[in-house]
């Protein structure tokens, strides 16, 4: 088979392509996916995240190897594995990140990636369900809404923010990012947006648009200092697609690093040590991961009216379902982390360095671990790490999972951030409009600096915001140029969060969407 364009991996970034370059009847397409098609109800249940997050279930769930920064633990990363990524089993947060971020893109000579724009990227694609303002776009694919049916806990969370000292913010993505508030998510009438949905259904039917699901690529095909095609494997058997004009990686931040290493584009040490000979050598790729550190205050509860593992809320399930169904609101619509907040924890920062992520509902362990009863939680993340870490192999083998170290709270910066952070955090969770909704904490230890780094270091993980492993840039560790073309080869183009320079102060799927966008300009041309 021989396309114009062979795309790798149907996520965020993904579907985004694969829509935007199939527009043009004259070019024929390939979006190969290793997953399944997203048929799966708990995709599209907003609720359904809690048995696909802790799960294999569409889901690679692969784990880090041992953190010394979190007591030799093994950390867990989710990544969506089906049509729309990990839009597809996310919690639905639309967060761009912040106005400087962009800027700081820019500055380190990236030209085009700026906040004044990259801005008219995002309201391209947005149909915000509040209407459109200088900030905000309507009629694009992405569905962005704010929640049909929060808890009454999530307003009183806000509630004691605000008495805290932080300023309401109604529109994290707005004039400013700093305060507390209600997320808005990435739902239509109360059913996940995913990429896939958004972007990927209206251009199903295109004749020139070719869907592969189950098909697990293995290696980018390069002849004479270009990218050629991807050789494949599904249930059928090997094969090998070709590319007339580019193969675009959108496989994310641990697939697209791990699948150039896989084609013998990478550091020399690092494919030697898995005997992988070397076909184009870039020292960047799988290096600079950054992403955000989370620690997580638990509460139990009496507040029935919170999500639990009780038989009260599977009895409410039952009707809450069928409610779903009828018009989109209820208890099965939350996205579990409704509110949150964007605080400084010093007062001389220029921008915020930690994020809350408020919970309807008890969360250890990524909800590995369930505990009987209602309860909140309180989610804490650096927003600018320090600390890096990488992606490499752990053989040659494309059915391997990658070598993921994220080196968490390996830089002192990031250990005292966060534990400014949680310190803070309580506060707002010791909070009057809060007393009726939160009960005893959970996991609680000492409260002395040591002893809450101890239990910053025993039970911190990620936010699921992994970013920055085949970044752009002009230096010998970038592995794209500002354009997302491959540095020396051609024909051959990385797509997706793993571009990112630097990670953004916030949720990253907006962003990764808003980079496919201004990729697909640049290959549409």
């Amino acid at each position: 088979m021989k396309f114009d364009y062979v795309i790798v991996g149907a996520g965020s970034a993904g579907c985004v392509l694969a829509n935007r370059l199939s527009a043009d009847p004259s070019r024929s397409v390939c979006l190969i996916e290793a997953g399944p098609p997203d048929r799966s109800p708990l995709i599209h249940i907003p609720a359904g995240i809690l048995g696909i997050l802790p799960t294999r279930h569409l889901n690679w769930a692969f784990k880090t190897v041992p953190q010394p920064g979190l007591q030799g633990r093994c950390g867990y990363q989710p990544r969506g594995r089906t049509l729309g990524g990990s839009s597809s089993i996310n919690a639905m947060v639309y967060i761009r990140g912040h106005r400087s971020d962009y800027d700081g893109w820019a500055a380190l000579g990236n030209p085009g990636w700026s906040y004044d724009e990259v801005l008219p990227i995002f309201r391209r694609s947005e149909d915000q369900a509040r209407g459109a303002d200088q900030y905000h776009g309507v009629g694009g694919e992405l569905s962005v809404a704010d929640l049909p049916s929060p808890v009454h806990a999530s307003l009183a969370f806000v509630e004691s923010a605000i008495r805290r000292g932080l300023r309401a913010n109604a529109d994290f993505n707005g004039a400013s990012q700093e305060g507390a508030g209600l997320y808005q998510v990435t739902q239509r009438r109360g059913r996940r947006c995913s990429a896939a949905v958004a972007f990927l259904n209206p251009a199903r039917a295109r004749p020139n648009l070719t869907i592969l699901t189950g098909v697990r690529v293995e290696r980018v095909l390069l002849a004479g200092g270009r990218a050629t095609g991807v050789l494949v494997a599904s249930h059928a058997g090997a094969g090998q697609i070709d590319a007339g004009c580019e193969v675009i990686l959108s496989a994310g931040v641990f697939g697209s690093p791990q699948l150039l290493m896989l084609s013998g584009i990478g550091a020399r040490e690092e494919l030697g040590r898995h005997g992988i000979g070397l076909q184009h050598e870039l020292p960047g790729v799988g290096a600079n991961l950054a992403d955000h550190v989370d620690f997580a205050l638990v509460y139990r509860s009496t507040d029935a009216g919170l999500m639990g593992i009780t038989l009260r809320t599977a009895l409410r399930a039952i009707p809450g379902y069928f409610q779903w169904r009828r018009s989109g609101t209820g208890l099965l619509t939350t996205n579990f982390a409704e509110a949150g907040a964007f605080l400084k924890t010093r007062s001389e920062l220029d921008r915020p360095d930690v994020q809350l992520h408020f919970l309807n509902g008890m969360v250890d362990d990524h909800a590995r671990h369930l505990h009987y009863g209602y309860g909140v939680s309180c989610h804490v993340a650096v927003l600018r790490p320090v600390s890096r870490g990488s992606v490499g192999l752990h053989s040659a083998d494309p059915r391997d999972p990658p070598r993921i170290d994220p080196n968490f709270l390996a830089a002192s910066a990031d250990v005292e951030t966060l534990l400014a952070g949680i310190k803070i955090a309580r506060e707002i969770m010791d909070g009057a409009p809060l007393d009726r909704h939160r009960g005893a904490e959970m996991f609680a230890g000492g409260n002395t600096d040591s002893e809450l780094i101890e239990r910053m270091r025993r039970r911190a993980d990620t936010i699921y915001h992994p970013v920055g492993t085949c970044r752009m840039g002009h230096d010998e560790l970038a592995v794209v140029d500002p354009s997302l073309r491959i540095r020396g080869l051609e024909g051959l183009s990385v797509v997706d969060a793993s571009v990112m320079p630097a990670l953004v102060g916030g949720n990253t799927n907006a962003p990764t969407i808003m980079i496919a966008e201004k990729a697909a300009e640049r290959l549409a041309a």
